[in-house]
């Protein structure tokens, strides 16, 4: 979906989707949820696995999966919330058809950011950069109303 006037790669997207571990859920990731809210018209989270998170991290998660899936489910500006088993940008958008993947600017120059960059563009989706920090303030519009 197309904005009129609005240049193809600052367009807002139908159907975004983040991932992340969520683990003791701060206003960080709360401001990254909103940024992703107030780019997309429908917002899906990715939840990952306590296994993805081991994997990625090598240690637990703090918080067991299931109530890290509920904390990220209770908030106002999150459509779906899913399982995230795997990292694959395809795999994802097999199940879920997103429109743009919200990823960290850290990717950005890496290969494993680059193999994503291309996985992505090759189903006809976008992947949209947030940054390392993300001030909730600017935020206050999507995320005044996040958990009612």
């Amino acid at each position: 979906m197309t904005r009129p006037g609005v240049a193809p790669d600052e367009r807002r997207a139908a159907v975004g989707y983040i991932t992340g571990t969520f683990d003791l859920f701060d206003a960080g990731h709360l401001a990254l949820l909103c940024y992703a809210k107030a780019n997309c018209d429908y917002l899906i989270v990715g939840v990952a696995t306590d296994e993805m998170a081991i994997r990625a991290t090598s240690r637990p998660p703090v918080i067991p999966f299931i109530e890290r899936m509920l904390i990220v489910q209770s908030l106002r500006i999150v459509d779906a919330v899913v399982p995230q088993a795997s990292s694959g940008g395809r795999e994802a958008w097999n199940s879920i058809s997103f429109d743009v993947l919200f990823v960290g600017e850290d990717l950005r120059e890496t290969g494993e950011g680059q193999k994503l960059h291309d996985e992505v563009a090759a189903i006809g989706a976008r992947i949209q950069y947030t940054t390392a920090y993300i001030d909730i303030t600017d935020q206050q519009p999507q995320c005044s109303h996040a958990g009612d």
